[in-house]
């Protein structure tokens, strides 16, 4: 084999196969930082973090698993005779001459090198940690990461861990060298012997397994490792496997992409990231494009198929954990769109050398790309038609990007980069690609002429289905850099196609969840989270345990049953003013027990009022006659709740009211009120803004619940729900106080009631917590009721109608999410 040097950074070697000369011209092969190596120190420091606090907080689980092991350990009496220092010795001068010696005979020198450093800073890191913690003087830390037996002299975190896992890790990869997979194996057999003879903690090995990983990937990253892939004469013995006899080899210089790890996607191989690109002769003169993808920079495309996976919210997305994986995916995805007579790069077969998987394309059928600003509509048509006909038979690119639009040798359009594509798509994915190419387009040619051409290829109804996925969440990154892009793109987009329905189909279309990490989701785990931190917090399990268990148990089930009805009255209030065909009764019923759940996050009120604007919302009525609905309402329970007020009030005799709201309170909200509200008219912009901006939106709300309060029979009914909900939380109560041996008028219980909830649910905490408990109890003791009575009671009816009700209403919104009606 003779060896020439043709520059400084590439080098020609030519070298006879079989009876051919094969003349390859390759660059070296180069160092690479596996991102996966990063990705590893994030999980082992994770996994630290988790051995700490499971030694800290679960003590006995890690003294259980040591007590499993010494138990095991008897049937081998002789280890307690073994000296463990000289069984430590022996690992760390067996292991490190080992995988020595393989990377010296390897002639991997760097490698080497850095391993040693990595065994010393491994030791360091260990006895920098362990003396950081004993200093610290915290107790809990120590005596959890401590074995049972303590050597006097000893390190409270063993060190050959650390050191030798440091040294094995910037050594690796196992897969690669089987001196470093028996290295860790040896050390893992150590470790289980020494922890077996109680020298070390099982919690400081693991702590120090976990220092060591760090420490030796995070050199290994720095200095990077050789790369294992395949290389001018390994390639050449690759495309022998598969028909190709090599005449000549020359590697094609990509420019470095300012984004992403390796190169820029080329549309020489269909736009693969972080690949090598070939050009390839074979001896009857026929030209290859030869594309090498390497397993160690792959990584990073994996990656990015998971944060894909982990954002989109139904819509698959493909998980190619290996190289080979995705390129015989790709060759899969080429061969089937040719052979529905779509313009591709053409497919030649896939070769596999050590690391890398190789893609061997046809040069004859190569793309070139597209100036997009000079599309014409004939060109844009094309596309639409090339995405129509892959579409049609279940091919999806899911990520068209500028980079994407290419030609072939005739001029003909097409859509390139198919590698993370797939096939037997949904239809989500479908109108996904239908998006990113509209979108694109439109950044590129304008939003009314793109609109326009699609309208002709695809059909009012298709862009009228796409609305709901009009989303900046679903158009690529690149897309969104182009000059054309600017945050009313979309909007504008929306506005033309919804132009091409009628104003009432439009106004019922509701966007379609596409990501995981969207405000909702942020909603339901913010509502999730303060739910938790208020039962943590604010429940007293021992006085409602000792409430519960001194009440009569039917009376106590008759207070959960009442409070059911209450969920029925404020069901037949929301559906009164529903049409009969969007009336779902079970929906209807649903949404009120969801509403329990947002209760515990959300001020008393304002939790039902959310939920069921939503509902109305997803069953088809547009915001602003959702939003007067549910005014109407509130308006209706409002109204109906004074109105029984008064009348209990009046028949009872009762005359509460002054007595739980001081005459002068009452005077001075008033006139707080009237003073904000006539400086607000005073002052000139504040007026003009309220009288611009906020009257039409004030008037036109109006008008809509006007016309909403205007139907009589829709107003009764409201109103026989507002007094059942009313009556049923009163009779609820009634049960409560009957429960603990206290009978009482209803009719003056659910006056009491009505009147301390009302003034109680006032208060801006959430469900009224704490406020209601005092003005039910302050209440009901003003009536003559004994304070501890009332207590008991009114822990008993919040336990019923409020704490009872935050599992059923988490359930219950899960039912509506299911069912699209929240």
């Amino acid at each position: 084999m003779n060896t020439d040097s043709s520059g400084d950074d590439t080098t020609i070697v030519e070298a006879d196969a079989t009876e051919l000369s094969s003349r390859i011209n390759d660059t070296p092969p180069e160092r690479v930082r596996d991102l996966g190596d990063l990705v590893r120190i994030i999980g082992t420091l994770i996994a630290g973090i988790l051995v700490v606090l499971i030694a800290v907080y679960l003590r006995g689980v890690t003294q259980g698993i040591e007590s499993d092991v010494h138990t095991a350990s008897q049937a081998l009496d002789w280890l307690y005779d073994l000296p463990t220092s000289l069984l430590q010795q022996f690992t760390t001068i067996v292991v490190v001459l080992m995988v020595l010696f393989h990377l010296l005979f390897t002639r991997e020198y760097l490698q080497s090198i850095t391993s040693s450093i990595a065994l010393f800073c491994g030791y360091g890191a260990i006895w920098a940690i362990s003396t950081f913690i004993v200093h610290s003087g915290n107790e809990t830390i120590i005596n959890a990461l401590s074995p049972s037996v303590m050597i006097s002299g000893a390190a409270l975190l063993p060190d050959i861990y650390a050191g030798i896992g440091a040294f094995l890790s910037a050594a690796g990869p196992r897969r690669l060298r089987g001196s470093v997979k028996w290295g860790w194996n040896l050390l893992y057999a150590t470790a289980v012997v020494v922890v077996a003879l109680s020298a070390n903690a099982l919690s400081g090995v693991l702590l120090s397994f976990c220092i060591g990983r760090i420490v030796g990937l995070g050199i290994r990253f720095l200095a990077g490792t050789q790369n294992k892939g395949a290389w001018g004469s390994a390639i050449v013995q690759s495309l022998k496997s598969i028909g190709i006899t090599v005449n000549a080899l020359r590697a094609v210089e990509i420019p470095a992409s300012p984004n992403h790890f390796g190169t820029e996607p080329s549309l020489h191989d269909d736009l693969v990231e972080g690949s090598r690109i070939y050009e390839v002769e074979d001896t009857k003169g026929k030209t290859y494009t030869v594309s090498v993808l390497d397993a160690q920079k792959y990584t990073a495309g994996y990656l990015m198929q998971l944060w894909q996976w982990l954002k989109f919210s139904g819509i698959s997305m493909r998980r190619d954990r290996s190289v080979k994986d995705t390129t015989q995916h790709h060759f899969a995805m080429l061969l089937g769109l040719r052979n529905l007579g779509l313009t591709t790069v053409k497919p030649y077969g896939v070769a596999e050398s050590g690391e890398s998987s190789i893609l061997v394309l046809e040069s004859d059928a190569a793309l070139s790309s597209t100036d997009l600003s000079t599309l014409s509509d004939s060109s844009v048509k094309e596309l639409l038609h090339f995405v129509d006909t892959a579409l049609e038979h279940g091919y999806t690119n899911r990520s068209i990007t500028p980079e994407s639009i290419a030609h072939d040798a005739t001029g003909k359009f097409c859509i390139a980069g198919w590698q993370n594509g797939d096939f037997a798509s949904s239809s989500a994915n479908e109108s996904i690609d239908r998006i990113q190419l509209l979108t694109l387009l439109a950044c590129t040619i304008g939003h009314d002429r793109a609109v326009d051409i699609a309208k002709q290829v695809w059909g009012d109804d298709m862009l009228i289905g796409l609305i709901p996925f009009l989303q900046k969440v679903a158009v690529p990154a690149a897309t969104k850099a182009l000059p054309g892009w600017d945050k009313h793109l979309l909007a504008e987009l929306r506005n033309d196609i919804r132009a091409l329905t009628s104003e009432e189909v439009s106004e019922a279309i509701e966007p379609v969840t596409l990501t995981r990490f969207n405000l909702r989701s942020f909603m339901a785990l913010v509502l999730l989270v303060i739910a938790v931190a208020v039962v943590l917090t604010q429940l007293n399990l021992q006085q409602v345990i000792y409430a519960i268990s001194h009440a009569e148990p039917w009376m106590a089930v008759l207070c959960f049953v009442f409070g059911i009805f209450a969920w029925i009255g404020s069901g037949i209030s929301l559906g009164a003013f529903m049409d009969a065909d969007r009336r779902n009764y079970l929906g209807i019923f649903m949404a009120q027990v969801a509403a329990s759940f947002t209760a515990v996050s959300m001020p008393s009120g304002v939790g039902p009022a959310f939920v069921n604007l939503q509902f109305l919302r997803k069953s088809g009525y547009r915001n602003t006659i959702a939003t007067a609905i549910m005014s109407a309402v509130i308006a209706v329970q409002f109204l109906t709740t004074f109105l029984l007020l008064i009348l209990i009030g009046v028949f009872t005799g009762r005359n509460s009211f002054s007595s739980m709201i001081p005459t002068n309170t009452l005077v001075i909200v008033l006139g707080v009120i009237a003073i904000v509200a006539s400086l607000s008219m005073a002052i000139t912009p504040i007026r003009k803004l309220l009288i611009d901006k906020l009257l039409p939106i004030i008037t036109g709300y109006a008008r809509q619940l006007l016309d909403v309060l205007t139907q009589p029979k829709q107003l009764i009914m409201s109103a026989l729900g507002a007094l059942l909900q009313s009556l049923a939380f009163g009779l609820s109560f009634w049960a409560a106080l009957k429960a603990f041996g206290y009978p009482t008028n209803i009719f003056e219980t659910t006056f009491i009631f009505m009147l301390a909830n009302t003034l109680g649910s006032a208060v801006p905490t959430p469900g009224g917590l704490g406020a209601v408990e005092a003005a039910l109890t302050f209440g009901f003791s003003g009536l003559g009721v004994p304070t501890a009575v009332a207590l008991s009671a009114t822990l008993l009816f919040r336990v019923a109608t409020y704490w009872l009700r935050i599992p059923l209403g988490a359930l219950a919104m899960k039912w509506l999410n299911a069912h699209n009606l929240v």
